[in-house]
Order: structure tokens, then C-alpha cells, then sequence
């Protein structure tokens, strides 16, 4: 039994309603029904009735939220006392991210998790490019990065690199544009139309991976306007002005005109990275690294098909 679980149940059987209980937990509603019926099987006892209207606690729930609610206080009030003496109460945590990460929905719930458990921690947050962050690390005037991995980049001595969630790349077209007709699309059906890219030398690793998927199609892409922001690039490609490449976390952009596709290329992926110093013992770079690992890994059992 986890303390997650637990939380989940209290949500549940505060709120008596799924989809709000889900809503309050930031999760969806299939993986939080999923996540209550494993609790009850493990407990081996239903700890709701359920209807079509409404959800009850049944007798065992109703002394079980009892124990609930007092084991995560308890684990609450263990978290407040480790963390003071760990210097987790207050501190500086300098964090670094890439145009598309605040896209993304881990970030979002990183940050807010982050946020709701140290409260008291400074986060410095800046848009940097994946190429200055390696640098930033290195240096010692950052302690995470949130970036992307250039193919060809070699190992940084020092620095560890892991992949928390691993992104599709989509195409961004006007929605009046004849490829927007097809049902998928290949990078060589690119090879006649006007490419929007981030500039030369801004360190960012998509573009030059792009650029190489390109390649190996036959044909070198035609830039007709470069722009720094990922925002920036998907209002030119709804205007029409030609076609852009980006991460698909970019869908969440609501621009009249824009038109997203999925590319069907097995490369056809951007692996956001979490990046940090080896020898960082620091307890705000540890506790920020935990709550990515858990957010990912919830977000890991959102994307499972329900049984």
C-alpha cells in the first residue's frame, strides 16, 4: 500500500465524486478508478458503493478514511521534520528549461507539486537553450536543466542525463494547407515546402535533428523565416507563411489556423531530459529529482489502457 493510494481514497471520499476528485488530484478519471480498485483489492473489502449517480462510502471506507487521514498526517508531519533538518525548508533551487517544456504537462505538475511541498524554497526559473544549459551546469550557475538531447552530442563529464518523458514530434501546417488533407505524414512528403526553424547557433537540439531526418529523406529543408519561440513558429505555420517541426507538447497552442499532424518516422521523437551534476548532493536538487520521477511515473499509468 502506497501513500498515494491513500491520498487518492481521501480525495475520493471527500469530494464522493470521481471526476471532481480527479479533477482536485490533477490525474484522470480512468487511471484514479483504476488506482481505488487496486486499494480495495488489496485490502480485499469495497471501500465505495458505486451507481450511476452517485458514490457512497460503505462501512469499511468510512472507518478506513479514519486511519487514512491520520497515517498521512503523520507522514506529513515526518516529511516537515526530515526536511528541516535536511535544509529543505528554505534555499535556492536555480532551474533551467527549454522553449517547449512549460508545454508540457510534467512540467506544469513538477512545478506545482514542487511548489506546494517546499513552499518556502526560491525557484529562479529561466528559458535557456539545451546547448547553454550543459554549460550552465557545468559552470555551476545552474542546478537543473530541463532540455533536449542533440543527437550528436557527446558526454559531458560531470553530468547525468536521464529521459523523463519521451515526446513525439509533430508537423504544424495551416489547416488549409493540401497535406492537411492526408491522414499521416512522412518527412520526405516535407520535401517541397517552406520550413519555419529556430535560428542558427540559439543551442537548440531539435532543429538540428530536423535537420537530419531531412537528410536521410534526400533533400536539405528550404528555411524561409526563423523565429526563437516555439509560440513565435506555430503562429507563422497557421499564417501559412510554411510548415515547422516541433515537440507535441506545441498542440496545447491555440492559434486559429494552426493544424497539427503526427510524422510518421521512427525517429520521429524528442526526449525531454533532466540534467544535474553528479557530485550534487544539494537536498532541494534530490527532492526535485523525486518529485520528476513521480510525476512521470503517474503520468506512465495515465497513458495505460484501462481494464
Amino acid at each position: 500500500m502506497e501513500l498515494r493510494h491513500l491520498r487518492y481514497f481521501v480525495t475520493v471520499a471527500e469530494e464522493l465524486h470521481f471526476s471532481r476528485a480527479a479533477q482536485k488530484l490533477n490525474i484522470g478519471q480512468p487511471p484514479l478508478s483504476m488506482q481505488i480498485r487496486a486499494l480495495e483489492d488489496e485490502l480485499g473489502v469495497p471501500l465505495f458503493e458505486r451507481s450511476q449517480r452517485r458514490v457512497f462510502l460503505t462501512p469499511a471506507g468510512r472507518t478506513f478514511l479514519a486511519r487514512a487521514r491520520q497515517i498521512l498526517a503523520d507522514a506529513d508531519a515526518a516529511r516537515l521534520e526530515v526536511q528541516r533538518i535536511a535544509g529543505l525548508y528554505a534555499g535556492e533551487l536555480r532551474i533551467a528549461f527549454t522553449t517547449s517544456a512549460p508545454m508540457t504537462n510534467l512540467m506544469k505538475r513538477v512545478l506545482t507539486s514542487y511548489r506546494q511541498r517546499y513552499p518556502r524554497v526560491t525557484l529562479t526559473l529561466s528559458e535557456s537553450p539545451s546547448e547553454n544549459q550543459r554549460e550552465a551546469l557545468m559552470e555551476r550557475t545552474l542546478d537543473i536543466g530541463l532540455l533536449r538531447q542533440a543527437e550528436e552530442a557527446p558526454p559531458v563529464p560531470g553530468l547525468s542525463f536521464e529521459t523523463l518523458i519521451d515526446e513525439a514530434l509533430v508537423v504544424v501546417l495551416h489547416q488549409g494547407h493540401p497535406l492537411a488533407q492526408r491522414s499521416s505524414l512522412s518527412i520526405a512528403d516535407l520535401a517541397e515546402e517552406a520550413f519555419i526553424m529556430h535560428p542558427h547557433g540559439v543551442g537548440t537540439a531539435i532543429d538540428g535533428q530536423i535537420r537530419r531526418m531531412c537528410e536521410r529523406a534526400g533533400f536539405t529543408p528550404r528555411v524561409v523565416q526563423e523565429a526563437r519561440e516555439s509560440t513565435t513558429i506555430v503562429a507563422l505555420a497557421a499564417s501559412g507563411l510554411g510548415v515547422a517541426v516541433l515537440p507535441a507538447a506545441v498542440r496545447c497552442i491555440q492559434i486559429e489556423g494552426a493544424y497539427f499532424m503526427d510524422l510518421g518516422e521512427p525517429d520521429a521523437h524528442a526526449p525531454l531530459l533532466l540534467g544535474k551534476r553528479h557530485d550534487d548532493n544539494s537536498p532541494l536538487v534530490q527532492a526535485f529529482v523525486a518529485i520528476c520521477h513521480e510525476v512521470a511515473g503517474h503520468q506512465h499509468v495515465e497513458r495505460q489502457p484501462a481494464t
